[in-house]
């Protein structure tokens, strides 16, 4: 039997309808704790393993992991759309955004997922990845203080974009009630922010992301401490600069802030409430850190993890593990990746 060439282009279309359609994707369901039990065992023991030889080699990756964490679940819940890089669907995708200057440990991440890909192919997610990940840095980083179960089941998203991630994450700029009225549309309490803010006792920014605070008078900024800042910024083109002044070179602290030389530690990205301190003392580098001083309500929550470090740990578990429930957007679908920066079909 002859078929005409209309007959045989609606086959082909049908059949690319059915191969598209074949491509998988799914609506993520809810989230489990100990999800991989039986879908691929030893799962936490391999990412553990991964993440504790990273941070012997470089300890400031598990800030960066941190980090991760937090900038990939504020946009678009925790998908892994911050991982992917620049593609033919997501042309300018979220690590390209300013608010994400400095984003690393992408290649440990994909060191991870090679390694859990060899034992249970297509079955672990990126973005799950990533949780369990800074769930590791974050209890290395604390000596084991900050500690949570990682409840998983999450898929990876297939839209990233740097627009969204510039206008949802927050500003080291922004004043105390844009912070609010920003955590809050995650439905975060003025609490949790302090809190969540506790995480700028480790890890390194960028001088074009506190280029205001070299301005700052001294109500809001220890002048010692804003020289010394210039000074930082001075030794290069937007050279990264620690968070912590604890985390400074002893040299140059003993030069602007010598009275901080008591708290320059010999091992950095210490996790813990040393921000609070920082903060009570006009000793911190993003305005947004200070700002939380100008409320009433935030500043009784920067005293309270100030004088309890016990409560600040678990209190930070506790939202971190809030925050990596955040969900995609209503209606998302998404895919368990082969690579984590790359979607594995084309969208369009």
């Amino acid at each position: 039997m002859r078929l005409s060439a209309a007959v045989l282009c609606a086959l082909v279309a049908v059949q690319a309808a059915v191969l598209l359609a074949a491509v998988p994707a799914a609506q993520a369901g809810e989230l489990q704790v100990g999800y991989y039990g039986k879908k691929c065992k030893g799962l936490e023991n391999i990412v553990k393993w991964h993440v504790i030889r990273a941070l012997k080699a470089n300890r400031r990756t598990g800030s960066a992991l941190v980090r991760l964490l937090f900038h990939d679940c504020f946009v678009r819940g925790c998908d892994g759309s911050v991982l992917l890089d620049a593609s033919y669907d997501n042309p300018h995708p979220e690590k390209e955004a300013p608010a994400n200057i400095g984003l690393t440990a992408f290649d440990l991440l994909e060191e991870i997922k090679a390694a859990v890909e060899d034992k249970c192919p297509g079955v672990v997610s990126c973005s799950d990845l990533l949780i369990y990940a800074a769930r590791d840095a974050s209890s290395i980083l604390s000596n084991g203080h900050v500690h949570f179960d990682v409840p998983a089941g999450r898929l990876d998203g297939f839209v990233s974009k740097a627009e969204e991630a510039q206008a949802e994450l927050p500003d080291s700029a922004d004043d105390v009630h844009k912070l609010i009225a920003n955590f809050a549309r995650k439905n975060f309490t003025v609490e949790e922010l302090v809190i969540l803010s506790g995480a700028h006792s480790i890890g390194q920014t960028h001088c074009s992301s506190f280029a205001g605070r070299l301005s700052e008078p001294a109500d809001q900024i220890v002048p010692a401490y804003r020289e010394l800042l210039k000074y930082k910024c001075s030794q290069g083109s937007n050279p990264p600069v620690v968070n912590n002044v604890r985390d400074e070179d002893y040299d140059v602290v003993a030069r602007y802030t010598p009275g901080f030389t008591s708290r320059v530690r010999k091992v950095s990205d210490y996790l813990d409430n040393s921000y609070y301190h920082n903060n009570l003392a006009k000793i911190v580098t993003f305005h947004s850190d200070w700002t939380l001083l100008t409320h009433k309500e935030a500043l009784g929550h920067v005293k309270e993890y100030a004088e309890n470090g016990t409560l600040w740990d678990e209190d930070f578990a506790d939202s971190l593990v809030k925050l990596s429930k955040l969900p995609m957007p209503a209606g998302s679908k998404g895919e368990i990746r082969k690579k984590c920066s790359a979607i594995n079909h084309r969208l369009y």
